[in-house]
């Protein structure tokens, strides 16, 4: 390094040599022509020499490593205009380098949710269990249209797990699962998500299975579903004889147009199952604002089984038609404090109107074996509020009957959620 560009560096610092100790430079000793301005340097952390002490002034260093000093001169607040036009291109590389490093830090994104819920179940079974549910988020961006999403999921249940009443019947689960891994994306002008995930129209069915999502248009969507349930959901079907309604293996395929006429939300969909019990249903929904906050909504089920033992439960002429309303105010928003919302519904489903609604998949408990039964009927009833920042708490009311009117199940929920 010539003298001059020493010293022009140092006094570009603005400081005085006396501000600092004893230079750490075994070949820049006191006296050297250098000493008072590589002393400023090596202080301000610009300069930090060779593993062996020695500063090397002697010795020729190229234009990039210049570069890096410059910019660690210039990250201190010192004028090396000069400088940095003379090492403008080495400058750009090395910015260029520090932003892809900080883009491929930001390719990958954790986030979590950690959820504490206790189930009390009274009426034809009764039980209680307390459950804390930890999920951890992956999201990998992939390229600009692309994008990798995962979950692993550990489950601990305290006290009554109870399998008649729709628990898992462990008391504790060391195990962690890693339940969801799809890529989300788009080819030409539909959106796809394909692999493991969610597969949730709430009032119809919720599972988490291998398939793909398709959506294609706007303000208007056409949206098509294939996947299988995982091997869990043969738990949510077992019947009293021990078989299952729906086998880990078997296909769903659902089609829908959602959108809005005005202010009025509109979905209609057709879901087709592969089961034993070859179901096929079509729902319609509907929902408006009629106050502010105020959300109501109604939808109608319609829906068929084409299966001897069920026929033989149920008869030919069993009723094919139900039909839900509801009524919301508000929503706890995670990033609101104090925000709350409350809501309440009202369903009349014969079996052969659902799948695997969310009431049921998370949290109600079903009135006897409705499997072999002609649906359910009631009300639920619930409320959340944000307690501070990415704690949410709520409450949540089932009372359910079968249809028949001979099994009743009531279920109190709650849940305090953290997510971060």
């Amino acid at each position: 390094m010539k003298k001059s560009l020493v010293l022009a560096m140092a006094m570009a610092l603005g400081v005085t040599a006396s501000a600092y100790a004893a230079n750490p430079f075994s070949d820049v000793p006191a006296g050297h022509w250098a000493y008072d301005a590589v002393n400023k340097l090596a202080a301000e952390g610009v300069v930090t020499g060779y593993p062996d002490g020695t500063f090397g002034g002697d010795k020729l260093m190229t234009r990039y490593e210049m570069a890096q000093i410059v910019a660690k001169a210039m990250a201190k607040g010192a004028n090396v205009d000069k400088l940095a036009a003379e090492f403008a291109d080495e400058l750009d590389s090395l910015g260029v380098r520090v932003a892809n490093l900080e883009k491929k830090a930001d390719n990958v994104k954790i986030t979590g949710q950690v959820r504490f819920s206790y189930r009390d179940v009274d009426g034809d079974k009764t039980s209680h269990q307390g459950r804390l549910r930890t999920r951890l988020f992956v999201n990998g961006a992939i390229n600009e249209d692309w994008a990798y999403t995962g979950r692993f999921e550990n489950n601990q249940y305290y006290d009554g797990a109870d399998t008649d009443a729709g628990y898992s019947d462990a008391a504790g689960d060391d195990q962690v699962k890693f339940n969801w891994a799809y890529v989300t994306g788009r080819v030409g002008g539909v959106k796809v998500e394909a692999g493991r995930q969610d597969f949730t129209n709430a009032d119809v069915v919720d599972i988490t299975g291998d398939g793909v999502k398709l959506a294609y248009g706007s303000d208007w969507q056409v949206k098509g579903w294939a996947f299988k349930g995982t091997s869990d959901i043969e738990d949510y079907f077992e019947k009293e004889d021990g078989e299952s309604g729906m086998k880990s293996d078997d296909r769903v395929y659902v089609a829908a147009v959602e959108g809005a006429f005005g202010a009025l939300d509109t979905a209609v969909r057709y879901y087709k199952a592969d089961t034993v019990n070859e179901n096929e249903i079509v729902e319609v929904a509907l929902a408006t604002e009629v106050a502010e906050d105020l959300t109501l909504r109604a939808s109608w089920f319609n829906g068929t089984i084409d299966n001897a033992a069920e026929k033989a439960v149920n008869g030919d002429d069993a009723d094919t038609n139900g039909w839900l309303v509801g009524l919301s105010y508000g929503a706890a928003k995670a990033s609101e404090v104090g925000s709350w919302g409350v809501y309440a519904n009202y369903s009349d489903r014969p079996y052969a109107t659902y799948l695997l609604p969310t009431n049921f998949s998370g949290y109600a408990v079903k009135p006897g074996d409705l499997v072999a039964g002609d649906g359910y009927e009631g009300y639920e009833v619930g409320a959340d509020v944000t307690l501070a920042k990415n704690i949410v708490a709520g409450v949540k009311y089932f009372d359910y009957e079968s249809r028949e009117g001979t099994k009743d199940a009531q279920t109190l929920w709650s849940q305090l959620i953290f997510t971060f």
